[in-house]
């Protein structure tokens, strides 16, 4: 679906990256056709594994009780949230705030609690913790978690999805491998012949059709 746009890509990332004071994002908007997204059973819900990643690693933490994940999580660096304190925390307008600037992980057993005391905040704004099954599994969730991008339609954007797909420092190649990885998953879940338009963009630049 995407082979013969490979070169144009490649010029725009070249003609369009360091153009601002700050590294930009690369960003995809998909539209579909012919799915009524109306009806709750169609609403996409897709985690894609980016093969090269998203370009920028955000900070880990954890929400935890157990001392085996909290043991794991200090000895990888990961900051650790006490599990027992999600009231105060959901109560905190600043210490929400600031959990926008991870990527979050949770011991299982917690995410029921999570779900309850702060998923309507985190859940609108896709930073929902993903569960690690057991201590031993820490790091590779955490390998994985810097790599994967949630894709969700909503609201009035219902007919279209947006997602980061890279940053402009990562090689247009890598880049567009990501582009690549994510409309295949989505095909796959809306099924055949169901995207209208594919376009990616720079954070700031103009947007590039590609389907």
């Amino acid at each position: 679906m995407l082979e013969e746009k490979y070169q144009e890509f490649e010029k725009f990332i070249d003609e369009n990256k360091n153009q601002r004071k700050f590294e930009q994002s690369v960003e995809l908007a998909i539209n579909f056709k012919g799915v009524d997204f109306s009806k709750q059973a169609n609403r996409l819900n897709v985690d894609v594994l980016l093969p090269n990643g998203r370009g920028k690693t955000n900070k880990l933490a954890l929400f935890a009780t157990d001392k085996n994940f909290v043991s794991a999580a200090r000895d990888k660096g990961i900051e650790v949230l006490d599990g027992n304190s999600l009231p105060t925390i959901a109560s905190d307008k600043e210490k929400m705030n600031s959990l926008l600037g991870y990527d979050l992980l949770a011991q299982p057993n917690l995410m029921p609690s999570i779900a309850k005391q702060l998923g309507p905040f985190l859940g609108p704004r896709n930073k929902m913790p993903k569960p690690v099954m057991t201590a031993q599994d820490l790091g590779r969730t955490a390998g994985e978690t810097s790599k994967r991008i949630s894709i969700k339609n909503k609201g009035k954007f219902l007919p279209t999805v947006h997602c980061v797909v890279g940053s402009e420092k990562m090689e247009a190649k890598k880049i567009y491998e990501n582009i690549q990885e994510v409309v295949g998953d989505v095909n796959k879940a809306v099924g055949a012949n169901r995207i209208r338009s594919v376009y990616v963009k720079l954070t700031m630049s103009k947007p590039l059709k590609l389907v």
